[in-house]
């Protein structure tokens, strides 16, 4: 399967003209997004999840290749801070259930105040069905441990592996597929990614996944429309590496 590339988001005021058709009316704006790049993180839905029928629209606006990976809601991973999940999780699997054949992975985001409870994200990753890929983005290192490595490998949910400015989160493979989010590059003009980082990024997915593995990549470095810029430009180095990138 192709690396898949993308970008966390494609609601941003200021890629009017930039990335997006000057005058093109928002509500086109996923439609001429799918036509360019062949993923994207759904982040809204971290803040008011979808409706079904909102899915399915946007499942119906974009390309039969289209995927759309989901940031779960919230109500899941912050204000619940994943006790009693099986409910908010059930509303989120229907939910997106509109986006059919295109979903991609459901990320929860931990937030940066919870601290390591590898019983407590279990049974949240109990709640999903195998057939859904799930990532887990962690934010507080006492996660980072062998238990929880050992959670999300036997639930075959993957660690995002994320990067900022100034560290990235180690490299574990703990599923059949990997997960990346690029928060913030340090070339000019920031944030963006320089050749040299991506390149890097490109050789380590080499070197953790195969050809047959589908990995996600989003950048989320959406200031002066770098994301889909530094999107692009990943998908050559990923080509460069002798993997096959997602049209981008």
């Amino acid at each position: 399967m192709p690396v898949m590339i993308g970008t966390s988001g494609w609601q941003y005021d200021d890629w009017a003209g930039a990335f997006y058709p000057e005058g093109l009316p928002k509500s086109r704006w996923l439609e001429s997004y799918s036509s360019r790049l062949a993923t994207v993180e759904s982040n809204n839905a971290f803040y008011r999840l979808p409706t079904r029928d909102l899915f399915a629209r946007w499942a119906d606006a974009t390309p039969t290749d289209f995927v759309m990976s989901v940031k779960a809601s919230r109500y899941i991973t912050h204000i619940r801070r994943l006790r009693e999940p099986e409910d908010p999780v059930k509303l989120l699997l229907e939910r997106t259930e509109g986006l059919g054949h295109k979903l991609g992975a459901i990320l929860l985001q931990l937030p940066p105040t919870l601290t390591a409870d590898p019983d407590l994200l279990a049974g949240a990753l109990s709640c999903f069905p195998k057939e859904v890929e799930v990532t887990v983005e962690v934010r507080h290192d006492s996660w980072y441990s062998d238990e929880t490595r050992k959670v999300l490998e036997s639930h075959g949910a993957a660690l995002c592996i994320t990067d900022t400015a100034n560290r990235h989160s180690p490299l574990w493979r703990t599923a059949g597929f990997g997960y990346l989010r690029f928060h913030e590059g340090t070339a000019h003009p920031l944030p963006s990614y320089g050749r040299a980082a991506l390149d890097r990024w490109a050789e380590r997915i080499a070197s953790m996944w195969s050809r047959t593995d589908r990995v996600y990549c989003y950048f989320n470095n959406d200031e002066n429309s770098r994301a889909p810029y530094d999107a692009h430009r990943f998908a050559l180095a990923v080509a460069r590496h002798g993997l096959e990138p997602s049209r981008g």
